[in-house]
């Protein structure tokens, strides 16, 4: 039996306003209130093929990941819905200031395109799954080359 629009429209808005405070917590690193909008945490990085699953694992990705880039922050573009997801497309933005597995910092700054699909079970978020092109990342921070400049 599929829902009703009505009961669709609650669960969007409900599952948005958790989106939003999942990705504003995570900007003001308030990360035990991020962890806890998770019904189960679970990070999927798919342009580095890693996966963060469970509060530690999760826990210890947010400080691996703000001691490379302490003012990390992303800002929301568009926000979509879907049966069992809302899919965000935003920027992510930091100043690489601290060790990124094992590269030395560049001080450099980066913005990055990136898409989330935030994935629920019922009302529960289970997964945040991430994809992004990490060559942007890497030539912003001068740690591969850009591409050519056009003439």
């Amino acid at each position: 039996m599929r829902a009703s629009p009505a009961h669709l429209r609650r669960t969007g808005e409900a599952r948005e306003a958790l989106v939003y405070e999942h990705m504003g917590t995570e900007n003001r690193h308030q990360f035990d209130t991020t962890l806890s909008t998770f019904g189960h945490p679970r990070y999927e990085i798919i342009a580095t093929g890693q996966v963060f699953d469970g509060a530690e694992e999760v826990a210890a990705y947010y400080r691996s990941s703000r001691t490379a880039f302490p003012d990390q922050r992303n800002k929301v573009v568009s926000l979509r819905h879907a049966e069992d997801a809302v899919f965000v497309e935003f920027d992510l933005m930091g100043t690489h200031l601290g060790e990124l597995y094992g590269l030395p910092p560049t001080g450099r700054e980066f913005t990055c395109r990136m898409v989330a699909l935030f994935l629920f079970e019922g009302e529960q978020l289970v997964c945040e799954r991430i994809y992004f092109d990490s060559a942007t990342i890497l030539s912003q921070l001068g740690l591969v080359p850009g591409p050519p400049l056009s003439t």
